[in-house]
């Protein structure tokens, strides 16, 4: 009876802490403090999704241009540039100015050192020179920040995770003498991990002698950090191995409480990778 419930319950669908794919299930919510994401815009940005990243890369351009634009219109009608447009006695402080659209276009050519000739700031107005040096200013500050993020985004290695592959199935049984905990992992790609390191945490729940309820414990497994066989060379499959003694989460499980216990094996390689860096 007990194994055919077993059986029933492996066959349902579990909520998992992470997915196999290595994506978090955890959603965070009812953050009262949002203002602090924006004390690090570089990272919440490049956390964004790449359709929300290009849209944040295109208005911080446009909106740029456009609040330019509505300076230079704003200054060449307060100066009457407007309203002498083609009056070869009036010296003008941006030249062919005469409407928003123009106005839009000195500000993009400006910003984006295109210089068509046909538009340009000249020496009558201070209040146009130091307009023309704000906007390079900040262009360039947009150029930094933007290209930076970009940068970062795309070589993320998110996608290098799909040429690891680990065993579909972990085993515990004898090696040396001793109860192990085992699973192999490897990688397709030619150029290999530098620095590879793994590790491993079991999330359980569990209930404390004086009766406290500790949701989702994180426990530190033990795959050889103190003798560096947690250190890999990974230029073929490497077998893993968590020697289940005293100091093992598991030590106090039986074989017939594995079966009944509900708990997850997070396993976290990190390294550099060769191509990029």
């Amino acid at each position: 009876d007990d194994d055919r419930l077993f059986g029933l319950a492996s066959k349902q669908q579990r909520q998992r802490y992470v997915t196999k794919m290595g994506k978090c299930q955890v959603n965070l919510g009812n953050i009262q403090e949002k203002k602090r994401f924006l004390s690090d815009i570089f990272t919440t940005i490049v956390d964004l999704k790449y359709r929300w990243f290009l849209f944040v890369f295109m208005m911080c351009y446009i909106a740029t241009w456009l609040l330019f634009g509505i300076i230079y219109f704003a200054d060449a009608w307060v100066r009457g540039d407007v309203q002498h447009i083609g009056d070869p006695q009036w010296k003008a402080c941006i030249e062919n100015v005469d409407n928003f659209v123009s106005a839009l276009l000195f500000s993009v050519e400006s910003q984006r050192t295109i210089g068509y000739g046909s538009r340009m700031v000249t020496a009558n107005c201070p209040e146009g020179v130091i307009l023309l040096m704000a906007q390079s200013i900040i262009g360039s500050m947009i150029d930094a920040l933007m290209v930076g993020c970009m940068f970062v985004k795309i070589s993320r290695p998110k996608k290098r995770a799909q040429t690891l592959i680990f065993s579909k199935n972990c085993v515990i049984s004898h090696r040396d003498e001793k109860l192990c905990l085992m699973f192999r992992i490897g990688d397709l790609r030619d150029s290999h991990m530098v620095d590879a390191k793994i590790r491993a945490k079991l999330i359980k729940s569990r209930q404390t002698k004086e009766g406290e309820f500790i949701p989702l414990e994180q426990s530190e497994l033990n795959l050889g950090y103190d003798t560096g066989e947690d250190r890999l060379f990974l230029v073929e499959p490497q077998i893993i191995c968590h020697v289940i003694n005293q100091h093992s989460p598991f030590w106090e499980m039986s074989a017939d409480a594995l079966k009944r216990e509900q708990f997850e094996i997070i396993v976290i390689l990190e390294g550099i990778v060769e191509a990029t860096g």
